[in-house]
């Protein structure tokens, strides 16, 4: 992978960054012509990665390169120049849409199988998985990336300070969080004294078990991490904050991340749907 240091690369998106690129990606061009700076692009598309991740299902004139695990190589080396645009961190919803729009265009990639029942749906459903939620970042964030503020951004902040309203005693608006059953109150932690293989397993009330990780490898001094959450314990916090948000007429607003957690988030979201149209189920 040689990469000169006179070379940019450019991120290719979706939605409105990919449309600012039309424009804006022109006048870059042309303001490094000058410098002998060459500006390459790289796709990292949702519909990029996904075609990426299924060349055995394409033509020849069809397939891709997998350009987000090329810059996650480049991003570690010390001449790399990768200016990343927002990309989408993809939603179940959003990966279907994207997988139709492909196979009307003729790209006959697979159907998202979400019960998997047999080894090659599992295998499909894995391969999506690599392209659900904020894929990108972990990839990009490695190496060299440099997060920080300019100097010249920071002393114009100094000197230009935010201003924050004047704030009422009389406002009823907090953060309510949960104090016992959730991850951070049921979590545990082990040092791994020697290098070790585990299985994460799922014990059910009526005594079944459930594999959830067949194999797990651990290295020697690896600290190893684990915890859940209740979801008795979840019903009542979203119950009791419905009623206190009534009681003191305020915006109930709730918080998650499902694209980053997309495991834990999206059930926690279906209990609070659940809670707060607890009549509508019960009918």
């Amino acid at each position: 992978m040689a990469q000169t240091i006179n070379t940019i690369i450019y991120t290719q998106v979706d939605e409105a960054p990919a449309l600012a690129t039309f424009s804006l990606l022109p006048i870059i061009k042309a303001f490094t012509k000058s410098s002998s700076i060459a500006i390459e692009t790289r796709d990292i598309s949702l519909a990029g990665r996904i075609l990426a991740n299924f060349p055995d299902t394409l033509t020849n004139e069809q397939c891709v390169n997998d350009d987000l695990s090329y810059l996650g190589t480049l991003a570690n080396m010390p001449e790399a120049n990768i200016i990343k645009l927002p990309n989408v961190s993809a939603s179940l919803p959003q990966l279907k849409n994207a997988i139709k729009e492909l196979q009307d265009k003729g790209y006959m990639i697979p159907e998202y199988p979400e019960n998997p029942i047999n080894p090659k749906e599992k295998e499909i459903q894995a391969r999506y998985a690599k392209v659900l939620g904020s894929a990108v970042n972990p990839v990009l964030r490695e190496g060299n990336s440099d997060r920080r503020a300019p100097l010249c951004v920071k002393e114009y902040v100094r000197k230009n300070p935010h201003r924050m309203g004047a704030w009422s005693h009389d406002s009823h608006s907090h953060v309510a969080y949960m104090n016992e059953g959730d991850f951070y109150g049921n979590e545990k932690s082990i040092t791994v004294p020697n290098a070790t293989t585990i299985r994460i397993e799922l014990v059910g009330k009526d005594g079944l078990t459930t594999v959830l990780k067949e194999k797990l490898a651990l290295l020697k001094d690896e600290i190893f991490d684990a915890t859940f959450m209740s979801s008795q314990k979840l019903v009542q916090f979203f119950e009791a904050q419905i009623e206190e948000a009534k009681a003191q007429n305020i915006l109930l607003s709730l918080h998650l991340k499902a694209t980053m957690m997309k495991v834990s988030d999206p059930i926690m979201f279906g209990y609070a749907v659940k809670t707060f149209f607890k009549d509508v189920f019960e009918k």
